[in-house]
């Protein structure tokens, strides 16, 4: 399955699930910010995704859970760099450059773009 195939499979899932139109989901675009994700419909496209690649994702995996919660990762409103550590390695298909430069943490939402998602599948896929 090339890049293009997956893009277009995780395409169809976010536009089903987010009901967004087709030319709104780019590599680019941040799930939450651009195309409207909210947490339920994060859980909605695991779902979805698992289906479509018939691949299993477990909590957490593709989507943190809790990190904010954790004193060690977030102080002042800040990712620390702890935080961001565990994060990066945790999320190895997320871009993490915008959230280095600013690591507030109402900014994590933004490493989440369609890209990431295709790059996480691209993983899965391989692995």
């Amino acid at each position: 399955m090339t890049r293009d195939d997956i893009f277009e499979k995780v395409r169809e899932v976010l536009v089903s699930a987010l009901a967004v139109d087709e030319d709104e989901v780019t590599p680019e675009a941040v799930l939450t910010a651009d195309l409207g994700a909210e947490s339920i419909d994060f859980l909605d496209i695991v779902f979805k995704l698992e289906q479509a690649f018939g691949f299993k994702i477990g909590q957490g995996e593709l989507f943190p859970d809790n990190v904010a919660q954790d004193p060690e990762y977030v102080q002042a409103g800040k990712v620390t760099p702890k935080g961001i550590a565990a994060l990066k390695e945790r999320l190895p298909h997320a871009d993490f450059a915008s959230l280095e430069a600013d690591p507030r943490v109402d900014r994590v939402g933004e490493i989440f773009t369609v890209d990431a998602v295709v790059r996480f599948c691209e993983r899965k896929l391989a692995g």
